[in-house]
């Protein structure tokens, strides 16, 4: 009985994601721990710990970054480094958009949220990391995360100077993004 409690608890620990790690190079070089919610917004934070398991993360730039508001990446089809850095935020993942999963989370300094287009169920891949608070965001957008440790690297990361805050010239990237339990 005990050995099938254990193969268990070992199932529900593996499929439960506690969290991610982020190296990020650039102007911003460091590491950036989250915290994921998965009890506001399952489905989300499935998606993302899938595509970061995957290392579809690995090499994906920060493409808007807005001074006093947000930082924001995970264009998984677009942002990569290397590629055609004009696309970059237009695109998402292989996987299907996910409905909203709103909650009374407030968008405080350090919290991180899905980003999406004008539908409020069309976040896929990318995700935005709040420099200062944001309420007017509150109920708006999906609350996936909060920045543990590392905040010290985010206030680095490359601002953007072009239009709606796109980063012109190199962006900052994250390098590696690992799945931590």
């Amino acid at each position: 009985m005990f050995k099938l409690a254990a193969v268990f608890s070992l199932l529900a620990s593996s499929t439960l994601a506690a969290g991610l790690e982020i190296q990020i190079e650039g102007e911003a070089n460091g590491t950036v721990k989250i915290d994921l919610f998965e009890d506001l917004a399952p489905k989300h934070v499935a998606q993302i710990t899938a595509l970061a398991a995957e290392g579809k993360y690995d090499g994906v730039v920060f493409h808007r970054v807005i001074d006093g508001f947000m930082a924001q990446t995970g264009d998984v089809q677009y942002g990569k480094m290397g590629g055609d850095m004009s696309r970059a935020g237009m695109g998402g993942s292989d996987l299907a958009d996910l409905p909203a999963e709103f909650s009374d989370r407030p968008f405080d300094r350090g919290i991180v949220g899905m980003a999406r287009s004008q539908n409020p169920n069309s976040a896929n891949s990318q995700f935005f990391i709040m420099f200062k608070p944001g309420h007017f965001l509150n109920g708006q957008y999906t609350v996936v995360g909060q920045v543990t440790e590392g905040m010290d690297v985010v206030d680095a990361i490359k601002l953007g100077t072009g239009g709606n805050g796109s980063v012109v010239g190199k962006p900052d990237m994250m390098s590696k993004v690992t799945v931590t339990e």
